[in-house]
C-alpha cells in the first residue's frame, strides 16, 4: 500500500498539484473575504484536475523521460507503472475533476479548467520540445488556479484584485521554471531537449532571470493598488519582504558557483511567493473581520 501511494504521488507530481490547490484556496479567500466550507469544492476539483494533467503529462513524455537522468526514475519510464494504467488513471482524474467543476462551481470555473488542460497538456507540452522559451506562454497555466478560486469565491473577471494576483503568478512562474531547469541543464541537453544555454550566454541568463524576478517584486509592491493589501502593518511587511528578496537575489547571483546561485535563487523565490500569499490572505481576513465587527457595532448603536 505504501509503495503504491509513493508511486501515485510521483506520477501526479503531488507537490505541483498541492501548490496549485493552495493558490486556488488563496484566490477563493481573497474574493470571499472569509474561509468557508464552500472552499472545499473548487480546491478538490482543481486538485483532481492538476493530478490528472500532471499524470497525463508524464504519459505524454514517457519516451523522453527515459533519457533524462532526473526523470528516468518516474513510474512509467522505470516500469513501476504501465503506460495504459497511467493513461487510464490520469484521464479518470481529469474527468472526475471536470465533473466536480460542472456540478459544484460556477460555469466560468469549468471553462478555465478546460482551458488549463488544453494549454498544459496540448500546447505547452508540445512547445517545450521545440523551444527553450516555452515556459513564457506556459506560465499562463499558473494564472488559472487562483482565477478559479477567485471566481468560485464570488469574484468576477473584471476585479482588479484578480488581475493583480494573476499577473503576479504569471511573472513568478517563468523564473521559477528557468531556475529549476538550469539546475539540470546538462541533463536536458543530453536528451536533445531545447536548452537556455544554447540561446543565451550565462551572463545573459542571469540578467534575464533577474529582470523577471524584479518584475515579480514590482507587482507584489503594487498589491495595495489592486486592493489586496490595506493594512499598514502588512504594507510594511510587504516592503520588508521585497527588500529581503531583491537584496538576497543580488548577492546570490553574485556567487562564483553558478549551481549554488541558481539553487539559492530558486529557494528564495519560492519562499518570497509563499510569504506574499500569506500576507495578502491575512490582510483580507483581518479586514473582513474588522468590517464585520464595525457593522455589528453600528447596528447596536442604532
Amino acid at each position: 500500500m505504501v509503495r503504491w501511494i509513493k508511486i501515485f504521488s510521483e506520477f501526479v507530481k503531488l507537490p505541483i498539484a498541492l501548490s496549485a490547490t493552495l493558490t486556488t484556496a488563496v484566490g477563493f479567500v481573497l474574493a470571499r473575504g472569509d474561509i468557508s466550507w464552500e472552499l472545499i469544492f473548487p480546491c478538490l476539483s482543481l486538485f483532481l484536475l492538476a493530478c490528472g494533467s500532471c499524470g497525463l503529462n508524464q504519459y505524454q513524455e514517457r519516451v523522453i523521460d527515459r533519457f533524462v537522468e532526473r526523470t528516468r526514475g518516474r513510474p512509467i519510464p522505470s516500469g513501476r507503472m504501465s503506460p495504459s494504467t497511467g493513461l487510464f488513471c490520469s484521464l479518470g482524474m481529469i474527468l472526475l475533476g471536470l465533473t466536480l467543476f460542472l456540478c459544484k462551481t460556477p460555469s466560468a470555473s469549468l471553462f478555465l479548467a478546460l482551458f488549463a488542460c488544453f494549454w498544459y497538456n496540448g500546447f505547452y507540452t508540445y512547445l517545450k520540445k521545440k523551444t527553450a522559451l516555452a515556459s513564457i506562454p506556459g506560465a499562463i497555466v499558473g494564472m488559472i488556479p487562483p482565477a478559479i478560486g477567485w471566481i468560485s469565491g464570488g469574484g468576477c473577471f473584471l476585479d482588479a484584485g484578480l488581475w493583480g494576483l494573476a499577473v503576479f503568478f504569471f511573472l513568478w512562474q517563468v523564473p521559477h521554471f528557468w531556475l529549476f531547469v538550469l539546475d539540470h541543464a546538462d541533463d536536458y541537453e543530453k536528451a536533445g531537449l531545447p536548452s537556455l544555454k544554447r540561446v543565451f550566454s550565462a551572463d545573459q541568463i542571469r540578467h534575464i532571470i533577474s529582470i523577471w524576478m524584479l518584475a515579480t517584486a514590482c507587482v507584489s509592491l503594487c498589491m495595495p493598488l489592486f486592493l489586496l493589501v490595506r493594512l499598514l502593518p502588512v504594507h510594511l511587511l510587504l516592503i520588508t519582504a521585497t527588500f529581503w528578496f531583491l537584496l538576497g537575489t543580488r548577492f546570490t547571483f553574485g556567487s562564483r558557483r553558478r549551481e549554488t546561485s541558481f539553487k539559492m535563487a530558486f529557494r528564495r523565490l519560492n519562499l518570497y511567493v509563499l510569504w506574499i500569499l500569506l500576507l495578502v490572505s491575512v490582510d483580507t481576513l483581518v479586514n473582513s473581520k474588522t468590517a464585520m465587527g464595525s457593522g455589528i457595532l453600528a447596528m447596536l448603536g442604532k
